[in-house]
């Protein structure tokens, strides 16, 4: 099986991005164009959603057929109209016997506060991101929805570090593939959860090294600054056999990735969501596909920063004196 570490190692999924540079921002689609068993966890406080109460057991719909990512906060939702007219071109969604609906649910970060606030996203950059999707290695970093992402913000968006998207995967037995796609753009440090390590934090005045995020905000205590520029986006994905209520408990614990590489995370001001897709006929115990996918999800998370270059003033961690 070809793997290329990344979420289309999962078949029948393709991803594109569009990416728009000297605004920083972009949307990210993931097309699983003959449909999946969707679910959804919405952990953060403050989420920019679209159609994920459909993904929830007792509702009707079964399958959806694509995903977007957003910046451009609330705005950037309208990008999945565009995937919408992509999906209704060829012939899939869901059939209402009138005509075709294509289900994409869709999620958005806040990146207004990077380069060009007033450039969103929107029903034709959607549809761009479709024409360029690959089942084939994807593009990480600073590219798509991560385009305008950042993370370390607790002292302002001049002491952030700049992030984006990142994607891993993982065969367990009986060549199961788990999966994640993960936009990162949280207020906290992104860490490795394996040694303790903090990849990306606020930077210090020196700009040598990082500040403790949770460290700050227990000198805070009476603070009332915060910003709604956060949220953290992931999509995880496998080729097992799972119902809606599966999907939506793998969604569930594909979060406790984020909890062990962001630190904090799941505040009020976060959006913080993931969701799931099953594609396949694969047999696996959902205890067993959660646990993995939280560990992929938390390596897909450093990848993102790991991956981020330079972009709209905000420096990322290959371009800061260590």
């Amino acid at each position: 099986m070809a793997m290329y570490n990344a979420i289309t190692d999962v078949a029948g999924i393709k991803v594109g991005h569009y990416t728009d540079t000297k605004s920083v921002t972009g949307c990210t689609v993931i097309l699983c164009e003959n449909g999946a068993v969707g679910g959804v966890d919405v952990r953060g406080s403050a989420p920019g959603t679209r159609e994920t109460d459909l993904l929830r057991p007792t509702n009707l719909v079964e399958r959806i057929h694509a995903i977007l990512l957003s910046g451009g906060s609330a705005y950037g939702l309208d990008a999945a109209g565009g995937v919408m007219r992509y999906l209704e071109e060829r012939g899939y969604g869901y059939d209402t016997l009138v005509a075709k609906v294509p289900i994409v649910p869709a999620a958005v970060i806040f990146d207004l506060n990077v380069g060009d606030h007033t450039v969103r996203p929107g029903f034709e950059e959607g549809y761009k991101a479709c024409l360029v999707a690959t089942d084939e290695a994807i593009q990480e970093g600073s590219v798509g929805a991560g385009t305008g992402a950042t993370v370390g913000k607790i002292l302002g968006i001049e002491k952030a570090i700049k992030s984006g998207l990142g994607t891993d995967s993982r065969i367990i037995a009986d060549n199961i593939v788990v999966a994640a796609l993960v936009v990162v753009n949280a207020v906290g440090d992104v860490v490795d959860y394996k040694n303790g390590k903090t990849i990306a934090g606020p930077r210090n005045e020196q700009n040598k090294g990082f500040l403790s995020t949770l460290n700050l905000l227990v000198q805070m205590c009476g603070w009332q600054g915060w910003t709604t520029t956060n949220t953290t986006l992931g999509v995880v994905a496998t080729n097992a056999s799972l119902n809606k209520e599966q999907a939506n408990k793998l969604a569930q614990m594909a979060q406790d990735g984020f909890a062990r590489a962001i630190n904090p995370s799941h505040m009020m001001h976060d959006g913080d969501t993931v969701f799931a897709l099953s594609l396949g006929d694969k047999t696996c115990d959902i205890n067993i596909l959660g646990s993995v996918a939280a560990d992929v999800v938390s390596h897909a998370i450093a990848r993102a920063v790991q991956k981020a270059k330079t972009l709209g003033g905000i420096p990322s961690i290959r371009d800061i004196a260590k």
